[in-house]
């Protein structure tokens, strides 16, 4: 019988063991989440463990845990970066923060310019939208959590029949699985199909993507038609390049005829500065890459009618206002501007206020940041030490579940990649996503995740910002994040739409000055607090509370 010497580095032994032991036939190879097989004795189930995890993905005859189609391990796809010196990569992030991003844009003096003929208005509201009683109207509003200030606000629409669209929109609407409109659908869309000017204060999964691309489909329909040389009628600005793709994901999901593309830093120029050569309608960018091809004049704004500003707290939060400022300038002033938020702080309203004209504010559910309601939360307060222990308690827990995609968030790459490793050996399938990948490797990395080929992803805040995979059940902060803002859009990740979800959060005394603001968050969505929680935030941060009880009673 052949031999394979295995390291079992948890051990700190070397041992030879029979190759054929440590393989089971009768493995199920559709579990998502694989334990090895059962032997005698905790060493040997260890290091079945560790040869299992290299085992089975050349054993697997349904591919979920095999090795790519060209044959290669999947392991092998990345490479490693230790951030160390001479692996050091400047990545799109850091390139958008450069002094001088932007300084060859000089805004344009419109009143010289000859524009082309801009429509804006083309709803018409239907007899049973008119007829409604404000009091109706008010009802649906009270019902629904929207608060709206402006203006003549039109009334909100309960159904797509009360929507004058053509029958090749409502029909991808039906197509794509939509049975009725969202909360921010049903009155975002009347006041973007008006030609107004909006700000749109949502949570994550509210379905606001579709909210100002259906409206932009209208809009380039009404427009001239581009010459050669014309940019984008409608310009869609988006912090992240995930962020990006998925929103040009859905243009092209809803109108294949559409020419849409998206360009973002992290990938090679030469394919998106062909796309843009070739012109197109509607433009998602990153602003770091935008500047990039407004100033080198591969593309330009001034048939830009259209202007959309996703997640903007994100991207000020970023350091891209001055980016945001300079593209702003480059297009013409009497565009119809768009602007989504999470939240409505000072700097956000100061930017509404500076280029928005007579704008009309929807608010879904309350001003401040909030958890989504159909999350269930649990936060448990442990050592640092124990929270490799717990995760494997959780995911043996998760993977007994029929849904069980999961997000693992981390604070640092190295963290992300150390948990990557540990689950590997384990027999996870998993992946890692953080600001060292290629986008070669981010790609294939979050199609595994959405395929559920690899179910669990374990990332950093940054890498999955703006990540929009609907499937996904639970999410675990295995480092709790910076801020409490923070924490609510990881948690968000999860109960997209209409689904609920679960967040497993690690608490350690080194996050203590936090817990108060988590309790908030926890308190505000009516989620039970753990009491070693509670006591944290009365002893100011932990010192002089009792001692703590380790993790494994705390209620779960």
């Amino acid at each position: 019988m052949s031999l394979r010497l295995i390291c079992c580095r948890s051990l700190g032994v070397f041992r030879c063991r029979p190759i054929a032991s440590f393989i089971n036939p009768a493995v199920n190879n559709r579990t998502l989440f694989s334990t090895a097989p059962n032997a005698a004795g905790d060493e040997t189930r260890e290091e079945q463990k560790l040869t299992w995890g290299r085992n089975r993905r050349s054993s697997s005859n349904e591919g979920r845990f095999g090795q790519n189609h060209d044959g290669r391990d999947r392991r092998n796809n990345f490479r490693r970066f230790d951030g160390g010196q001479n692996s050091f990569r400047e990545n799109s992030f850091q390139r958008n923060f450069k002094s001088d991003l932007g300084g060859g844009l000089t805004n344009i003096s419109w009143e010289s310019e000859k524009l082309a003929e801009c429509k804006k208005d083309f709803y018409v509201e239907s007899e049973v939208t008119k007829n409604r009683t404000p009091e109706e109207v008010q009802a649906f509003r009270d019902r629904k959590e929207i608060t709206v200030r402006g203006q003549d606000v039109p009334n909100p629409i309960e159904g797509f029949a009360e929507l004058s669209l053509d029958e090749s929109t409502m029909e991808s609407l039906l197509n794509q699985g939509y049975e009725e409109p969202t909360h921010i659908q049903s009155q975002g869309w009347p006041i973007a199909l008006s030609g107004r000017d909006m700000v749109g204060i949502a949570r994550t999964g509210s379905g606001k993507t579709l909210a100002f691309i259906m409206p932009a489909l209208v809009h380039i329909a009404h427009q001239p038609r581009r010459q050669h040389g014309d940019g984008p009628i409608a310009l869609v600005l988006a912090p992240t390049r995930e962020l990006a793709q998925q929103i040009v994901k859905v243009a092209k999901d809803f109108a294949p005829r559409v020419k849409s593309t998206a360009v973002f830093g992290g990938a090679k120029r030469t394919f998106q500065s062909r796309e843009l050569g070739f012109g197109v309608d509607i433009l998602v960018a990153t602003p770091g890459r935008l500047i990039d091809f407004l100033e080198t004049e591969e593309t330009n704004l001034r048939r830009c009618t259209y202007l959309v500003l996703d997640e903007a707290d994100r991207m000020l939060d970023m350091g891209f206002e001055p980016q945001i400022r300079k593209i702003l300038g480059q297009i013409r002033p009497d565009r119809q501007t768009l602007m989504w938020s999470a939240t409505w702080p000072r700097e956000i309203r100061r930017l509404a206020e500076d280029f928005l004209s007579n704008y009309i504010q929807i608010n879904v559910g309350s001003m401040e940041l909030a958890a989504n309601h159909n999350i269930t939360q649990k936060v448990f307060v442990l050592d640092e030490s124990e929270k490799s222990d717990k995760l494997k308690e959780l995911l043996e827990t998760i993977g007994a579940q029929e849904e069980n995609k999961t997000i693992i968030f981390a604070q640092t790459k190295r963290t992300v990649d150390k948990i990557e490793r540990q689950l590997e050996r384990s027999g996870y399938g998993v992946r890692a996503l953080h600001g060292d990948k290629s986008q070669a490797q981010r790609d294939s990395v979050l199609n595994e995740f959405r395929t559920g080929y690899s179910p669990i992803l374990v990332a950093t805040d940054v890498a999955a910002r703006g990540l929009d995979v609907t499937d996904v059940s639970f999410v675990i902060n295995y480092d709790y994040p910076n801020s409490s803002e923070d924490y609510i859009h990881r948690i968000g990740r999860t109960a997209r739409g209409n689904r609920t979800g679960t967040s497993y959060c690690f608490f350690t005394e080194a996050d203590a000055s936090k817990a108060k603001d988590l309790v908030s968050v926890l308190t505000e969505a009516k989620q039970e607090v753990d009491p070693e929680l509670s006591r944290m935030v009365q002893y100011g941060g932990g010192r002089g509370s009792p001692t703590r009880r380790p993790y494994s009673v705390l209620q779960s």
